[in-house]
């Protein structure tokens, strides 16, 4: 099927109004002209005086044919590298119906549980699959890697450890060696020591450890068994943390069954492309008793106001924001699409199929090393699962890496030899290439294989997995197709997405995820390159990323991009630690103070205090202006302490503040440097550039203003821009080694974070352009400030700039309502019976709503959106004058089922209709809740975070 021209660009469909209707926004704003607007809006001062130097827009056509150039410059391999990524078969059912379906790429981070049941459930199936895999009792819902998860198990060690002043954290030598940098990476500014050394021939050290952390395979592939070194741990009173390959734990003794208290690795090779290194659900899993600490997010059952079950974030969801500094992880983003991915997978093969695939992977690796030792290629000894090392001597090595190169196959170089990693795309052809290499190599004969349906020799018995596996019925349900399909489509059904109607979530920008810009996303060339793979076969890759570091810096203002950070709070902590070894370099590590702003973003005061650093408030005015004489009073306390000012630009409070300049000036001249938090950049592309105000480090969230979907929760991307000062200190990776010395460690597993879903951002930028991307800048600054000058009457806006306009959203105010009753989550909920999401509940002030509209939406949409925010003003109204109960009307009670809307007995003071159709439109698209209002304090006080398993004895085939 052909591609043919579009008649209008790109951007012109990107852009909800129509010019007509940008025009009748402007004119009810009393604005002639869209740069009149802007110069209203945004202050003199911090305005760019030169436009974007960005290639021209290409139409949809010439943007996808122009990156199939781009792709065909990779050259997909045959990759047996391991180290956590290998390849994977994603079931066609689950790559069109859910990978492909913007009904679950589009929606939000569940934090609104009535309208988000489907990704709720399906993320406790996850979790579900988490804690049974591993032998523990809880799992979150996803972490950004197998390698931030280990560092994130090595913190929670730390939390909760009953050692005292215990500093120092083991960690395995075998380990893989990106897992040992990020480790490092993470316990340096947290004054942790981190022991790197082989427990099992070394054993434990002298001096006091507070946790261990052990790989379960090894980096070189084996199967070890440490139950005495953990019983010997354990009795040091050391926790204990295995990474662990969730398909070995299929056919191997779980962590649990070891003796493990935590257990830590991605899903990955459940069905998720390799992405040149993601995005992948990484996990962690624990015994019960940490539940109340662990990082992330954890989904719960709970049950609504009308007793049925019902699901929702549970315990410490954006706690981050609440607790600041003393939040137990900085962590926002998660992995929800991929956590689906991976969950629907085991659910698609079900308990048979997994293990049927993890014995086919091991019955293959067994034949392989059977045919290397008749060609009398010495081997690593002892047990595997996927992995053969030859034991070779570094010319050797040499020889037959040259060998494989010139066929496509990648092995990975060792210090002993080479490794070979199998994994379920492994055929019997495969095989025989591999050894047909060695047997080459050696002069020797092409071996006779075993055949294929030969006996494996068993799994020794201390390491024989003895827990059923998966026994709950959700994994033994949807074994046809039919069912799975109708499984998929119900959960889908239960939530509201992007195809449902606007979300108007202040600070996450939930703008079109155009169909253009996803397709490529999943091109064999971009979806099926190993991150470690040789830098040569991924040469249209880096031209992709050389484009995108131009472009950013050219938007920016900014000397230098990385790409590791998975996430905005990942790509938060990394810019501080930059920050952070730039003083140290300069001999200024006395410098451990980062201010920040009250208006800043929730997630800054625990990514500082994860980067080392101590928090200082700085106070904004009653107009929520930054106060200069604040920010003045505390650089002078704190003198030579100060590192850094955090601040998020615009601010939280939803507009552009002059003060920022002088705020830069003055912070400088104290001898720090300046963070600008770039979850905000939707509003000033193209208006602003973050350099040239003298900015030092800012970071991007691609999955907000650069097109990426937010996938329910994940994935994100975080890239940081830095100054020229700050560019030796970026991050390094152990496969990056052309990275300057000085860089900060390694941050994500991935050289490059999350680059599956950099396509997606290439795509938006190519068909933007410059005059385009400015072009949304402009419409998300009308669309704000149109929705701004409708609700006004009704609900008042918090903070204003100085012409009283807002930017890109705004925070309206119902404070006032508290004395009739009537919270801010009870409006969130009632817009669930108009099918709206939510705006942001609470959050920066607390009894408002956070609305930002996004420049996609059309004006009949924030029409939509605003009628109904008038009509549930209305309703309130009548509380207010008595009309209706303070503790039953539409808006306390909300949302209406379906169930409760066609029950025989109904006996509210409002009508049916009322309930369930406010608004004439309804009828024609209602969205039905499909839970009644969720009831969280059951939920934190009896917290349920697994399916629990309904019949223990059943069949694990079903």
């Amino acid at each position: 099927m052909s591609n043919r021209e579009e008649p209008a660009p790109f951007v012109s469909r990107h852009i909800g109004p129509s010019p007509l209707e940008q025009e009748e926004m402007r004119k009810a704003l009393g604005f002639s002209s869209a740069s009149a607007l802007v110069d209203a809006i945004i202050p003199q001062a911090v305005r760019t005086r030169t436009p974007l130097r960005l290639p021209a827009a290409r139409s949809e056509s010439d943007a996808l044919a122009a990156l199939q150039d781009l792709a065909k410059k990779n050259r997909v391999a045959r990759s047996y590298l391991g180290m956590g990524y290998s390849a994977s078969i994603t079931p066609a059912v689950i790559r069109r119906n859910i990978l492909e379906n913007p009904d679950w790429y589009t929606p939000y981070t569940p934090y609104q549980s009535e309208i988000s049941q489907g990704r709720l459930e399906a993320l406790l199936n996850f979790q579900t699959l988490v804690a049974d895999l591993t032998g523990l009792d809880v799992a979150n819902a996803s972490l950004l890697d197998a390698d931030t998860a280990a560092a994130e198990a090595m913190i929670l060690c730390s939390r909760v450890s009953g050692i005292p002043n215990a500093h120092r954290f083991l960690v395995s030598s075998l380990c893989h060696p990106q897992t040992i940098a990020v480790v490092q990476t993470r316990a340096e500014p947290l004054g942790i020591v981190v022991d790197i050394r082989d427990p099992l021939r070394d054993g434990p050290p002298e001096e006091t450890c507070f946790g261990a952390l052990l790989p379960y395979p090894t980096t070189e592939g084996l199967i070890l068994d440490y139950a005495g070194v953990i019983a010997a741990m354990r009795e040091r009173r050391m926790i204990v943390v295995l990474h662990v390959d969730p398909l070995a734990l299929c056919l191997f003794r779980s962590p649990g069954e070891t003796g493990a208290d935590i257990a830590v690795g991605s899903l990955q090779r459940f069905g998720l492309p390799l992405g040149y290194g993601g995005p992948h659900p990484g996990f962690l899993a624990a015994r019960s008793s940490y539940l109340r600490k662990l990082p992330g997010r954890i989904v719960g059952i709970s049950r609504d106001r009308e007793g049925r079950q019902a699901f929702r974030l549970a315990l410490q969801t954006r706690e981050q924001h609440i607790r600041r500094e003393k939040a137990t992880s900085n962590i926002c983003t998660a992995q929800a699409l991929p956590a689906v991915v991976a969950a629907f997978y085991a659910i698609h093969h079900g308990p048979s199929g997994l293990r049927s695939i993890a014995e086919g992977i091991r019955a293959r690796t067994q034949r392989l090393a059977g045919g290397l030792t008749a060609i009398g290629v010495p081997l690593l000894p002892g047990t595997r699962f996927d992995t053969v090392v030859a034991l070779l001597t570094q010319s050797r090595s040499d020889s037959l890496l040259r060998r494989a190169q010139a066929r496509a196959i990648n092995l990975r170089r060792l210090p002993s030899g080479l490794g070979i990693s199998l994994d379920e795309t492994t055929e019997e052809g495969d095989l025989i290439d591999l050894l047909s290499l060695f047997a080459e190599e050696s002069g020797r004969p092409l071996p006779t294989l075993p055949p294929a349906d030969a006996e494996s020799s068993p799994i020794p018995p201390n390491l024989q997995r003895s827990l059923p596996l998966l026994p709950h019925s959700v994994f033994r349900r949807y074994q046809s197709e039919t069912e799975l399909l109708r499984y998929i489509r119900r959960l889908a059904g239960r939530d509201i997405s992007l195809t449902t109607s606007m979300i108007p979530l202040g600070s996450c920008t939930m703008k079109l995820n155009a169909a253009a810009e996803m397709l490529p996303m999943l091109w064999d060339e971009f979806s099926q390159l190993h991150p470690f793979c040789p830098i040569d076969q991924a040469k249209g890759y880096q031209e992709l990323l050389g484009d995108l570091e131009r472009w950013l810096k050219e938007i920016t203002g900014m000397a230098a991009v990385s790409f590791q950070p998975a996430a905005g709070s990942q790509g938060e902590l990394a810019g501080l630690l930059a920050v952070r070894a730039y003083h140290r370099a300069h001999g200024q590590g006395s410098r451990d103070l980062c201010l920040l702003p009250v208006s800043a973003h929730g997630t800054n005061p625990a990514s500082a205090a994860a980067a080392g650093l101590s928090i200082q408030s700085v106070l904004c005015d009653d107009e929520g202006r930054l106060d200069l004489v604040d920010l003045r009073r505390k650089l002078s306390e704190a003198g030579s302490r100060v590192a850094a000012l955090m601040i998020t630009y615009p601010s939280t409070y939803g507009f552009f503040e002059e003060t920022l300049p002088e705020a830069i000036r003055m912070v400088r001249e104290a001898g720090g440097l300046v963070y600008l938090d770039g979850a905000n950049a939707n509003a000033f592309l193209g208006l602003c550039r973050p350099g040239e105000l003298g900015v030092d480090v800012c970071h991007l969230n691609l999955h907000k203003t650069f097109a990426i979907p937010h996938g329910g929760g994940g994935p994100g991307a975080g890239p940081i821009a830095v100054s020229p000062a700050l560019a030796p200190f970026l991050p390094s990776h152990p496969f990056l080694p052309q990275l300057p010395e000085g860089g900060i460690g390694a941050v994500s597993g991935s050289p490059w974070g999350n680059a599956g879903v950099y396509p997606i951002t290439w795509m938006f930028l190519a068909m933007t352009g410059a005059s385009g991307l400015t072009r949304c800048a402009e419409a998300a600054l009308l669309s704000a400030n149109y929705v701004a000058r409708r609700l006004a009457p009704c609900f008042p806006v918090v903070f204003r700039g100085r012409s009283g306009l807002v930017a890109h959203e705004c925070i309206i105010d119902l404070r006032p309502w508290k004395e009739c009753g009537i919270e801010a989550e009870d409006v969130a909920k009632r817009l669930a019976d108009f099918g709206f999401h939510a705006p942001t509940v609470s959050w920066p002030i607390s009894g408002a709503l956070m609305i930002e509209p996004t420049e996609s939406e059309s004006k009949e949409e924030l029409d939509r959106f605003c009628d109904a925010m008038i009509t549930i003003h209305g309703e309130m109204e009548k509380v207010r004058k008595g009309e209706f109960p303070s503790d039953d009307n539409p808006v306390r009670n909300a949302p209406h089922t379906a169930t409760a809307a066609t029950a025989e007995r109904w006996s509210h003071p409002y009508s049916r209709q009322t309930a369930v159709f406010p608004l004439a439109w309804l009828r024609e698209r209602k969205y039905w809740p499909p839970v009644a209002r969720v009831d969280n304090v059951f939920g934190d006080r009896h917290p349920i975070c697994t399916w629990p398993v309904e019949d223990e004895t059943a069949s694990e085939s079903g």
